[in-house]
């Protein structure tokens, strides 16, 4: 961890939706003394998010994407970068840049496969060449699951190999900009697919097994059907059991949406099918943008009816573990405090030595479930047995 930095946090993108929300938890919850800015390329902007949060002590840093002196500026100023400006596949590399020549952790809310596997060939090296540690997806993308599966593999045994299934329920709304990020994506998948084909020829061979094994249909014991999503959570999980010897000399995961009834696994899959079609598109595409304008996001009340559980069965040797990690509105009220505390982490924690682009259960692991405990998230076993 870089000393000698003016601040320990920067938070950039301070006036978007996500930004604003980050910004207001940080303003709650940061311990005493936290030395924090807001950072973008609006300062009028960012002083009106300023005068609405009404603490003391907060600078404003005017900086650009398109301006990497402005970026190198932030990521010297600071211990910790937090940002919450996308689509990260047309904003995020050079700030990612900036933070890995400074020696600078950062973190942010992607979930765009293909940016992550760019960073990684453009960014890794140098970052672990300077300590700084890359670490995306510290919303719910992916922490939620990356974690979960963490909390439950450290009540399995290490030397047999493991299975874990998870199984997401979740009751929200996204905003524009999540929507739009996800219709881009969908329409990159040729890039995307050349990106980790790329990043599998220079990444080095990992120690152990680990791959993906999502399967639809019905979990009796659950009493739910269950559908594989195509989202960038698994790709995180495995990359954290290729990294950790507590998954196991091999380790097999499951992404699944969770659903009580057949008709509506068959919606789901149905609608997730069309989407990704229409994305390809481009006069679709287009038109589905103008459906969800980026900056719109669900209100308040809205927001407050929000909740997620994600649900895990792990199994090694003779154990089988259930466990559930459970929250409130999962896209705005949990990622924000995710994001935050993932930075504040870094910043504080004790954690163990890393470097690059890891993950946050390689990163930050037990230490960040301990905070986003005390921050409300719910991590607990259900039930662990062993088989018979």
């Amino acid at each position: 961890m870089p000393t000698g930095r003016r601040f320990d946090v920067v938070l950039f993108g301070a006036t978007g939706f996500t930004g604003q929300l980050t910004a207001e938890y940080l303003a709650r919850h940061a311990p005493t003394g936290t030395r924090w800015a807001l950072a973008g390329r609006n300062r009028a902007k960012l002083e009106a998010v300023r005068d609405r949060l009404g603490v003391e002590g907060v600078d404003l840093l005017t900086a650009d994407v398109n301006d990497p002196a402005s970026l190198a500026a932030v990521a010297e100023a600071t211990r910790v970068v937090i940002t919450t400006v996308g689509p990260y596949i047309t904003y995020g590399d050079p700030l990612v840049g900036a933070c890995a020549a400074a020696g600078t952790d950062y973190v942010d809310l992607t979930g765009e496969p293909e940016f992550v596997d760019r960073t990684y060939l453009r960014h890794h090296a140098k970052a672990v060449e300077t300590g700084a540690r890359l670490v995306h997806c510290c919303g719910f993308d992916s922490i939620p699951y990356d974690l979960g599966v963490l909390y439950t593999v450290n009540q399995l045994p290490a030397d047999v190999p493991l299975t874990v299934n998870g199984y997401l329920t979740v009751s929200a709304s996204i905003s524009g900009g999540t929507f739009q990020s996800a219709v881009n994506a969908f329409s990159r998948l040729g890039d995307m697919r050349k990106a980790a084909a790329e990043r599998r020829k220079v990444e080095p061979r990992p120690a152990r097994k680990a791959r993906g094994r999502g399967k639809a249909g019905r979990v009796a014991d659950l009493g739910i059907w269950a559908v594989p999503l195509p989202t960038i959570d698994p790709q995180v999980v495995l990359r954290s059991a290729r990294a950790l010897d507590q998954y196991g000399p091999e380790f097999s995961y499951g992404h699944h949406l969770a659903v009580k009834r057949f008709p509506a696994a068959l919606a789901v899959s149905g609608g997730a099918i069309g989407l990704i079609a229409a994305s390809q598109v481009p006069p679709l595409r287009n038109w589905l943008l103008t459906r969800k304008p980026a900056g719109e996001g669900p209100t308040e009340a809205q927001r407050e009816r929000s909740w997620f559980k994600a649900t895990f069965i792990g199994t090694g040797g003779d154990r089988r573990v259930h466990t559930e990690i459970t929250g409130g509105d999962p896209g705005y009220g949990e990622t924000s405090k995710m994001l935050a505390e993932s930075a504040l982490s870094l910043a504080f924690d004790a954690l163990p030595p890393t470097a690059g682009q890891v993950t946050t259960a390689t990163a930050m692991g037990t230490a960040l479930i301990d905070r986003l405990v005390a921050a409300g998230i719910e991590f607990r076993t259900v039930s662990s047995a062993v088989r018979t």
